[in-house]
Parts: C-alpha cells; sequence; structure tokens
C-alpha cells in the first residue's frame, strides 16, 4: 500500500476525530480570554497546527462558525459585538460560567481518554491478561 493510500484509508476517521473535538478545542481557546471568530480561528490553528508536532487540526471559517452559535444558544460563551475598523462589527466570544464547567468535564473525560488510549496503543494493556 501506498503513502497515499495509507493516508486516504485514514482520512475519514482522521475527519470524524476533528469534529468530536472541535467543541473542545474552541472552549480551551478561549478560556484565557474573549476573541472575535478569525482571531480565534487564528489562536487555534497557531496552537495545532503541523508545527506544533504533527497532522494539526485545522479548522476552517465553516466549521469554525456554526460550533460558535451553537456553544453561544446553549449559554456556554458570552457574545458581545464591537466596533471594528475594517469593516462590520465583530462578535467576541468569551466562555461563561456554564462554558467553563463544560470545559473542565471535557478536559477530565479527555485526559482519561486519552491516557488510556496510548497504553493500548503503545501495547500495554493496564496489568491485564
Amino acid at each position: 500500500m501506498s503513502e497515499g493510500d495509507r493516508n486516504a484509508s485514514v482520512g475519514g476517521w482522521v475527519t470524524q476525530l476533528r469534529k468530536g473535538l472541535v467543541e473542545l478545542l474552541v472552549l480551551a481557546a478561549l478560556q484565557e480570554r474573549e476573541a472575535y471568530g478569525y482571531e480565534l480561528l487564528q489562536r487555534l490553528s497557531a496552537g495545532t497546527g503541523p508545527a506544533a508536532g504533527g497532522p494539526g487540526m485545522e479548522l476552517t471559517e465553516s466549521t469554525l462558525y456554526p460550533v460558535l452559535a451553537r456553544l453561544a444558544g446553549e449559554g456556554l460563551l458570552a457574545v458581545r459585538h464591537a466596533p471594528s475598523s475594517s469593516g462590520p462589527p465583530r462578535r467576541y466570544y468569551r466562555l461563561t460560567a456554564a462554558g467553563g464547567r463544560r470545559l473542565r468535564d471535557m478536559a477530565t473525560h479527555w485526559r482519561q481518554v486519552n491516557e488510556t488510549v496510548e497504553l493500548l496503543v503503545r501495547g500495554g494493556n493496564g496489568g491485564q491478561r
């Protein structure tokens, strides 16, 4: 199997993995300070791109903005509008208290899942035989 075939064969899995992690990444990226959509997109790309150590979680505007709208609708993000010197007003997003709780819960679960996956991928079985 060629390298291209191998990459294509995991493409669907990588897409699903990315979809499943977008919410966690968005909430985590907003934990320090608020951001408007494009700024958040840049923040996420800088923190998860290939330069950060492998295939990244590069997101597009068409992926990010619906997630932001959904999270705001669920009360996990607050939105404020502010004028922009370069066009229409910007929407700034920040975590609400509920968003902070969701982030903590998701991060805890992610750590548990990640530990299990790492153990299994490395060939460990947690002491089970």
